[in-house]
């Protein structure tokens, strides 16, 4: 198992400089610039982590990403030792981890750096160590996954969802004895020391994460669903070949002694349904519906070189058809014309930034401030911009909106993304100053955004900025 998870952090590692950032690295790297124990849209580990990153190279994108694909190999080495854990041997912890190595979320999750990775590499980690305490492991383990709940929280707030969904199935079935120890009580203290910071932040500044959370049910995120789509894409997070895998393993676990982690996934399932989540939010449930599944089938493998064959090379198209969507192997001028983009969204999102901050600069107005519409444009600007000049940038999305607007000295503002009925509402002055175009056809979020000279503000950047802020 060491070598496959090492031959998968290394395909990773050598794509991991391909393309180029990603919105949300660039708004990490700007958060990290600005430590804080909290943020209106996330906790501060991953901020945190990206300024340190950053003290030691803070152009090397291949540095910035090395934690995560450190995390999506700590992914796969969990789910392998998931598999022993629910009785497999040798056999069923290397297919497991193969099977979750191949998979396009922990694909494409470990290539940037984000919060998602990390989600998954906790929630991993605090599978595995609940399910070693169902079988009977020493209740001492409990003090684990408080730390990695804690920890898990302050890269995450989602986390906190399957936690309280695992802790109610095992109070509803007779495993609800792992929880008759002093050391659970123990736990959830050692978890609500490691918040506490985090949740100070959000009660000082109104709840903002609530405020976000609502917002993204309500579809404002770029990676939003609708009920059916979150259906549908259940069948793609892993893969369509592995479903059958991961379906048998439901049902193997909902026969075990494991009950609990089927009916996690299940209640995890109506929750994120009802509520609006994400199709990835039930991403973390899938590695152990994997290893139970592994556990499973290798009975019916058993020494069969034929039938290993064929299950292996069901793995192996797997993996080749999530690296060819979710990995960045293809030349850059090659995507448009490829599926990718209508398959993974991100992947647009890490194309064309420099050539962006090039055409902002060359529409910027000396001594003007720069507003843009969303933190990514910002983020870009702030990474890039030194280069041709430019000022920080401002911008009411998430928390760019809590850094500031720009100076009431300033009368002239170079906007980004910022449609032209919003701005007469701000400027007595609103001119054309060119349309940002990547250059390669590519579609994203960018593509297409106007620019605009705003001049003579109406009222003071200050007075007008409460109705700047945007959440999403």
């Amino acid at each position: 198992m060491s070598v496959l998870a090492s031959a998968f952090a290394l395909v990773l590692l050598l794509t991991s400089a391909r393309y180029g950032y990603h919105r949300d690295e660039l708004y990490f790297l700007a958060a990290g610039q600005r430590l804080d124990w909290g943020y209106p849209d996330q906790p501060p580990f991953v901020p945190a982590l990206a300024r340190l990153l950053a003290t030691i190279d803070p152009d090397a994108l291949w540095l910035l990403r090395v934690p995560a694909v450190l995390a999506a190999t700590v992914v796969v080495v969990c789910a392998g030792a998931m598999a022993g854990v629910l009785g497999g041997g040798r056999g069923a912890r290397l297919l497991t981890a193969g099977a979750v190595a191949s998979a396009a979320l922990v694909q494409g999750a470990g290539h940037l750096f984000g919060t998602t990775i990390f989600d998954l590499a906790f929630w991993s980690l605090i599978s595995l160590l609940v399910l070693k305490l169902v079988r009977g492991a020493d209740p001492r383990w409990w003090l684990a996954v408080g730390a990695a709940v804690g920890l898990g929280v302050q890269n995450k707030v989602l986390i906190l969802v399957p936690v309280v969904a695992l802790v109610v199935a095992l109070l509803l079935t007779p495993q609800r004895k792992i929880l008759a120890t002093r050391y659970f009580p123990i736990s959830l203290g050692i978890a609500a020391v490691l918040v506490a910071p985090y949740l100070w932040w959000q009660a000082s500044n109104g709840w903002p994460q609530w405020t976000l959370s609502r917002a993204i049910a309500a579809g404002s995120s770029g990676t939003s669903d609708s009920p059916i789509m979150f259906v549908l894409l259940q069948f793609g997070l892993i893969g369509p070949l592995l479903v059958p895998l991961w379906g048998y393993g439901l049902w193997w676990l909902w026969r075990s002694r494991y009950r609990a982690f089927a009916l996690t996934y299940a209640l995890l399932f109506v929750v994120f349904l009802v509520a609006g989540g994400k199709a990835y939010y039930l991403g973390g449930m899938y590695p152990v519906l994997l290893a139970a599944g592994a556990v499973g089938l290798t009975g019916w493998l058993g020494a069969s070189r034929k039938r290993w064959a064929a299950v292996g090379s069901v793995v192996a198209v797997n993996a080749v058809l999530s690296a060819s969507m979710f990995l960045p192997l293809l030349p850059v001028e090659a995507v448009p014309d490829s599926p990718v983009l209508a398959v993974n969204y991100d992947a647009g999102e890490t194309i064309g930034w420099p050539h962006f901050v090039e055409q902002v600069a060359a529409a910027y107005p000396p001594g003007a401030a720069i507003l843009t519409a969303n933190y990514g444009e910002a983020g870009a600007i702030e990474h890039y911009g030194a280069e041709y000049g430019l000022p920080t940038p401002h911008s009411g999305h998430n928390a760019y909106w809590w850094w500031g607007p720009p100076p009431d000295t300033a009368t002239t503002v170079l906007t980004v993304g910022l449609d032209h009925d919003r701005l007469t509402a701000l400027c007595a002055s609103v001119e054309p100053a060119g349309v940002i175009d990547n250059g390669l056809g590519i579609d994203n979020d960018e593509q297409g955004s106007p620019l605009y000279v705003c001049r003579e503000p109406r009222r003071p950047w200050s007075e007008l900025w409460p109705h700047l802020r945007a959440l999403g």
